[in-house]
Formats: C-alpha cells, sequence, structure tokens
C-alpha cells in the first residue's frame, strides 16, 4: 500500500486499488481505541435505469434502498445481529448516489470487518422474505409522507427537475416497492455490489496490510463491468414548475426555496464547487448574514430558516426555506439579496469572516470518523483527493462566491414549494 501524508493537515491515508478493482483507504488515527469501516458503493436512489449485459433496465423507485435493508440477511441468520455480538455499532443509509454499510468498534475489528466484507458482497434473500419486507417500508414511507418537511421537500424536487430522477424519493412509494422482487434485487446487485464499483474505508488505530489481506481473501476476484446509467435527458436552466402548495395540519406555512445550478464537473473542480456552495449559502442566508438578521428583525423568518447546497448525479441545487408567514416575501428577498451581491459585491470584511469559519469548519469535520470516510468515498468516485482541499480552498476567490451568486440565484432558476395551514 501506499502512504499518502498530509503535513498541513497532521493526516496519513495508506491507499491502494486491489486487482479487483476495489479502491482501499485506510486513514490513520494511532491516538484512538475506536474503529470504523465504511463500505461504499456508488449504487444509490437515482441509479434506476442502468445498463447491463447489453441492455437497458429499468428498476422501480426505492429499489436501493430496498436493497439496503434486505443486504443484512444472511443465509444463517442477520448480519447486524452477528455484528452487535462482536461489540460493533452497525448501520447503514441509502443517498440519491451512494449506499454505504458501517460499523464502529472497539474491540474484534479485524473479526468484523471480515462480516461487513462477506455480507455485503454475497446477496441472500428470497421473494417470502421480499414480500414480507414490503410491508415494514412501506409503513416507513407513509409515516415519512405524512411529514411536513418530507413534502415540502419532495415537492421542491417535483417542481425544478422534469426529467432527472432527483425528482424521485429515495425511499420510492408504497405502489413502486411492491414491483420489486428477489429477481430485481439480485439483478441490481450484480451490476453495482462489484468491487470495482466501491470504496472500502477504514478509519483508526488499525494495520493497513491486515486490512488490505482481508479484503482480498473475502472479495470476489473478478471487479465486475463499468455499469451505464441514464440520469435522464439534459434539463432546462428553468424549473420544470415554478411553484407547488399543499396543505397539511402545520401551525404556520412552511416553505423551500429551491435554485436549479448547471450540472456539476468531476474531479477537484467538483470539491472546489461544493465549497464555493457552502460558502455562498453561508454568505446570503447564513446566520451571521445582513439577510437573515434583516428577515430576523422583521419578524419574517425564525430559527427554522436555513438551506444548503447539494451535488448530486447530473444535478445540482441550492435551497432555502423554514417556517414563514410570508414565504413569498421571503423568497423574494433571498432572490434580491442574491443579485445584489453579485452585482455589488460582498463586504470583504464579512466574506473574511465566513472563509475563516468554513475552513474552520472543515478542519474540525477531520475528528469525525463518519465524514472521513464519506469524505473519502466521494472522492474515489468523483476522482478528487478530498485532503487537498486546502489547496483547493486556497483557490478561491470572493469573486467566485459573487458569480455563483449573480449566475444561479436567479428569477429564471428558481421554485417555490409551500405547506400551508389546512382553512
Amino acid at each position: 500500500m501506499r502512504e499518502h501524508t498530509y503535513p498541513q493537515l497532521g493526516e496519513t491515508v495508506w491507499e491502494e486499488t486491489l486487482p479487483n478493482g476495489l479502491a482501499l483507504r485506510v486513514v490513520s488515527k494511532p491516538h484512538y481505541t475506536k474503529a470504523c469501516a465504511f463500505f461504499v458503493t456508488r449504487y444509490g436512489g437515482m441509479d434506476l435505469r442502468f445498463q447491463r449485459g447489453g441492455r437497458w433496465l429499468d428498476t422501480p423507485a426505492g429499489i436501493a434502498h430496498y436493497l439496503e435493508h434486505k443486504m443484512f440477511d444472511t443465509k444463517d441468520g442477520n448480519a447486524l445481529q452477528e455484528l452487535a455480538k462482536n461489540g460493533a455499532e452497525p448501520n447503514a443509509f441509502t443517498s440519491n448516489a451512494i449506499t454505504a454499510y458501517y460499523f464502529y468498534s472497539t474491540e474484534h475489528f479485524y473479526d468484523n470487518l471480515k462480516i461487513l466484507l462477506q455480507f455485503v458482497s454475497i446477496p441472500y434473500f428470497t421473494q417470502e422474505s421480499v414480500e414480507k419486507e414490503q410491508g415494514i417500508i412501506g409503513q416507513e414511507i407513509r409515516m415519512v409522507e405524512d411529514t411536513p418537511d418530507w413534502q415540502v421537500y419532495q415537492q421542491l424536487m417535483e417542481c425544478l427537475y422534469e426529467k432527472s430522477p432527483a425528482r424521485v424519493s429515495v425511499a420510492g412509494t408504497v405502489e413502486s416497492i411492491r414491483a420489486i422482487t428477489a429477481e430485481t434485487l439480485y439483478d441490481c446487485h450484480n451490476a453495482f455490489y462489484t468491487p470495482s464499483n466501491m470504496v472500502l474505508v477504514v478509519v483508526g488505530s488499525v494495520d493497513p496490510a491486515r486490512v488490505a489481506a482481508i479484503a482480498r481473501a473475502v472479495l470476489p476476484e473478478s471487479g465486475g463491468p463499468e455499469i451505464p446509467r441514464d440520469y435522464g435527458e439534459e434539463e432546462s436552466p428553468a424549473p420544470a414548475k415554478g411553484e407547488a402548495v399543499q396543505e397539511m395540519e402545520v401551525s404556520m406555512p412552511q416553505f423551500l426555496a429551491g435554485y436549479k445550478c448547471p450540472t456539476p464537473p468531476e474531479g477537484a473542480e467538483q470539491l472546489r464547487l461544493s465549497m464555493i456552495g457552502d460558502m455562498a449559502c453561508d454568505i446570503l442566508f447564513g446566520d451571521s448574514s445582513p439577510l437573515y438578521r434583516r428577515l430576523y428583525e422583521e419578524g419574517l423568518i425564525n430559527g427554522s430558516f436555513g438551506g444548503n447546497f447539494d451535488i448530486l448525479p447530473g444535478a445540482a441545487y441550492l435551497y432555502v426555506g423554514g417556517d414563514a408567514n410570508d414565504p413569498h416575501a421571503v423568497h423574494r428577498s433571498i432572490t434580491a439579496e442574491a443579485q445584489r451581491l453579485g452585482r455589488e459585491g460582498i463586504d470583504e470584511g464579512f466574506y473574511q469572516q465566513i472563509r475563516r469559519a468554513a475552513y474552520g469548519q472543515m478542519i474540525r469535520s477531520l475528528n469525525s470518523f463518519e465524514n472521513i470516510a464519506i469524505a473519502q468515498a466521494e472522492g474515489v468516485f468523483h476522482h478528487y483527493d478530498y485532503y487537498a482541499f486546502p489547496e483547493v480552498f486556497a483557490s478561491i476567490t470572493k469573486a467566485d462566491i459573487e458569480t455563483f451568486l449573480r449566475e444561479n440565484i436567479t428569477e429564471e432558476r428558481t421554485a417555490l414549494s409551500l405547506i400551508l395551514p389546512k382553512v
């Protein structure tokens, strides 16, 4: 394995790509007793249409999340129970772009690593167990769909995107998951749970050579072919729909304003764009921004107000919202302030304050094993070295933030999602 040191961060990463294509990253944390392992596949809720064996396959919405639930089933029982017996804390999650299986442990780490690699790479489910899970996941979906937070977000994505699977819920719907069968799950596992489509990230005081040896012994020798994916036709810069409204049992209106951004680049430019987008959010509507203070003092927003910049496969968007008695007025103020900052410029002192805070937050994130593991995996999937972020960050200027605001936070790119109290 190659040792890569980062003196500026005080970090060391051991790197190797195994013959089967698996990317392996071991982040050394010699002074910690706890260690974690993240086994991540580049397969998420948006990967609904893909090509395998020369033909295109369309799969039901929610299948990546459904497969995550079923992967803990083994021929001999349940992998969660096996890991727990060894003192591990296991879990998993599915996002739009990835599915991750992981555990934390302070003892029996290497035994737990073997269990993790085995159950993720060797699927076992029957049609009977798949059908049983439909009721469990269906109940989860119904519970989530009854929440205003989920509805206001889902409405926004359906407004912003016309063809992109970004408009589809990662969990799917009660109707869509009924179409999932054991055969479909095996097809998706065979396509995406291959070593060449996965990353193993280990963080802690562990032996990198021993981690690599276990991965070689447990995982398949073949990496699997590249799987082409279809994220829909190229989208217009304008949203598919300007506004969506729904009534629910809420005490005051809830809103999300979204701004549709261009398709993100790959490589270090994607990392750079994510930093620019994050700082743009802090400067435009962060809780120390002039806009936030003004809206709060005028009683137009409360502490629920906030947002983020997000990059998805083939898509990117900025969103902001919360509770507000006059969501349209807040929405207009956000867009107007972004255009003013893009036109007149950001105050230099405020920019430097946000810049220092943003860099400090990235440094503090290195204390979180989960943040490290996900960042390392995302870097592999999108062809950049996450620990090069100090150099990438140093290249960002105030003009970059102003350009981002001026070009993306516009009336032409925005949509509004509203949840109103039932009359």
